[in-house]
């Protein structure tokens, strides 16, 4: 089954969830939704930016995502998204491998960095 792409409300839901996730004690697993929700706001974002709206920007997970956007960024219109991609530690340490890693590994990330920096991306996104 193949679902409608609606990227504001998915970057909005993933935040939402691991910000609860988070104050109840589970950050190891918000850590993967924050991600998600900065991925989604970002290209979100992207899709309203012509050199930013292509497939292999849709289908990256950060790492990647970030440098392919920051490869493409050019032009006002695109200045917003770049500032807030361009510093070196915005969603560094993340990949969407961290789905499968132990738990103990999880909880050695910057989690508090990616749920600051995923809130960021989302209030970018919403303008």
């Amino acid at each position: 089954m193949s679902y409608t792409a609606d990227l504001p409300a998915a970057a909005r839901r993933q935040l939402e969830a691991a910000q609860q996730l988070a104050e109840n004690g589970h950050r190891h697993v918000a850590a993967y939704l924050f991600g998600l929700a900065a991925e989604c706001a970002l290209k979100a974002m992207a899709q309203n930016i012509p050199e930013a709206r292509r497939d292999d920007v849709f289908y990256a997970h950060f790492p990647l995502l970030r440098t392919l956007l920051l490869d493409v960024l050019s032009g006002r219109r695109a200045q917003p998204l770049r500032r807030l991609i361009e510093p070196p530690d915005f969603m560094n340490e993340w990949a969407i491998g961290i789905r499968y890693a132990p738990t103990a590994e999880v909880r050695t990330k910057p989690v508090d960095r990616w749920a600051e920096q995923a809130a960021r991306a989302v209030t970018s996104m919403d303008g």
